[in-house]
């Protein structure tokens, strides 16, 4: 689905936003600085409740991108579940629903799988009760 409206600031633009608030710089300098109306730069705070967000990464015990990689190669090689699950020292159940919730056997494909896991990622609500 296409975007509606004027696309966002960039992901860097951002980050110099959050800088320049915490360094307890106005609305209307930060906007002047980016290149922004300040309605603009209050919606993206406000998003978040004026508290820059957490740099998200992953949990310690979350498949990498080269396990996802070698998932791949090992059901491209035919080899069974099992057997991956063995080389990279993981439950077999873990190996066997990483490949159910992206895509199955016959279209697993690693940089996708870890694409999704991002997008699937747990986040802050954009709606905080």
């Amino acid at each position: 689905m296409a975007q509606r409206g004027r696309p966002g600031l960039s992901q860097d633009l951002k980050q110099e936003v959050w800088r320049r608030w915490r360094s307890g710089e106005s609305l209307s300098d930060i906007a002047r600085a980016v290149n922004s109306q300040p309605g603009s730069i209050f919606g993206i705070l406000r998003l978040h409740g004026g508290i820059s967000p957490a740099k998200r990464c992953r949990a310690e015990n979350s498949l990498t991108l080269s396990e996802r990689e070698e998932i791949s190669r090992g059901l491209s090689a035919g080899r069974s579940m099992r057997a991956i699950a063995a080389d990279l020292m993981r439950s077999p159940s873990t190996i066997s629903r990483e490949i159910a919730r992206n895509g199955g056997i016959e279209r697993y494909r690693a940089i996708q799988a870890d694409e999704k896991t991002w997008d699937r990622a747990r986040c802050i609500s954009r709606y905080p009760i």
